[in-house]
């Protein structure tokens, strides 16, 4: 098997579950201060930030690529298995191909580059979680004013933009009572609930614009009308004037709902992260664009509605564009990634480091 195989199946079998990542990170941590030369920081929440100096080239401006430590679960005891060019999990588990592929396509990229200018490797903590890492990230350690982030699926994906997500948690308080003696003396808190969902427009709002209900949890026994019960919703929108004006209507929509049940709703809203987008004349951008088309890469240039750590990048400034690491079938027990493309993807990163110390 290739270096670039080896070690990703290395990666692959240290757990690192999202809250569960110390063991990776400081594998990582070794690695890159023993084999790149690197000076190794980790800020207060425990994200990794790797400093690279230059290599063969008089360029000094700091440059940032961004990956994740984090896989979703099940996690633990990963057994990769090389088959035919693809390597899958042995079936109980994730690969972790998200995003270890992508570190691993880095690694191979620097290991092979013969010039490089000066680069910020962060390697965020529980980006499954929705960005915690990168959202609590001690932005003043970093120097970079753009970068890339490694984490698509599609190697030909150049991504660009991404939503606002609202993170929406509905309380509704009933009336306790007891559902056989008295019911007439509760109010449900699951009815108003329930109300609150068949009143609200969920899916596709519009073209850029997406709701939904993800979790419902009310009442503790059977024979009691519930007290209370919770819904967790979120809102998405590539505007994010658009976002705000619909979780408006989401907050509404519960309060109207629990005053016409005579229940209670209290809503609480945290904004995840913003919307942003890149002009195609950034840098990255023309940068990324030019790598991929020396391997023979068409860009297919992206806003899409999941968030990425770029996605904090961006609000501070640093001009960072999304690119792929070739995983398939990620968040599922059937991920798996073809040596082609993790070769390709390590590839086109080299190209982009070349491109960068021209």
């Amino acid at each position: 098997m290739t270096r670039l195989v080896n070690m990703f199946c290395e990666m692959v079998r240290i757990s690192s579950e999202s809250g569960h990542e110390a063991e990776f990170l400081a594998y990582l941590e070794e690695f890159f201060t023993r084999e790149c030369n690197a000076s190794c920081t980790s800020d207060d929440y425990g994200n990794l930030i790797a400093r690279l100096p230059r290599k063969n080239t008089a360029s000094r401006e700091p440059v940032l690529f961004g990956v994740h430590s984090d896989t979703v679960r099940p996690g633990q005891g990963i057994e990769p298995v090389v088959e035919d060019g693809v390597i899958r999990s042995k079936g109980e588990t994730i690969l972790g191909a998200d995003d270890k592929a992508g570190i691993a396509e880095l690694v191979e990229a620097i290991r092979t580059a013969d010039r490089y200018p000066p680069l910020e490797i962060v390697v965020t903590r529980e980006e499954e979680l929705g960005l915690q890492g990168a959202r609590h990230l001690d932005m003043d350690l970093l120097s970079a004013k753009f970068g890339f982030v490694i984490d698509m699926d599609a190697l030909d994906a150049l991504v660009v933009g991404g939503p606002s997500k609202m993170a929406i948690d509905a309380t509704f308080t009933g009336k306790a009572a007891h559902a056989g003696m008295e019911p007439e003396k509760g109010i449900s808190a699951v009815r108003a609930a329930s109300h609150a969902v068949v009143l609200l427009k969920e899916g596709r709002i519009d073209p850029d614009t997406t709701v939904n209900v993800g979790t419902f949890q009310g009442g503790e026994i059977r024979n009691g009308v519930p007290e209370i019960a919770r819904l967790k919703s979120e809102c998405r929108s590539l505007s994010h004037e658009r976002c705000l004006q619909q979780c408006e209507i989401i907050q509404q929509v519960f309060e109207t709902a629990a005053h016409v049940a005579r229940a209670r709703a209290e809503v609480c809203m945290d904004l995840s992260y913003r919307a942003s987008r890149l002009s195609e004349d950034a840098m990255p951008v023309q940068i990324a664009k030019k790598a991929m088309a020396s391997v023979g890469i068409t860009p297919q240039v992206r806003v899409i509605g999941g968030g990425t750590d770029a996605s904090f990048y961006n609000a501070q400034g640093i001009k960072t564009v999304v690119i792929g690491a070739g995983m398939r079938e990620e968040h599922s027990k059937d991920e798996h990634i073809y040596v082609k493309d993790m070769e390709t993807a390590a590839t086109t990163i080299r190209e982009i480091l070349r491109v960068l110390s021209s």
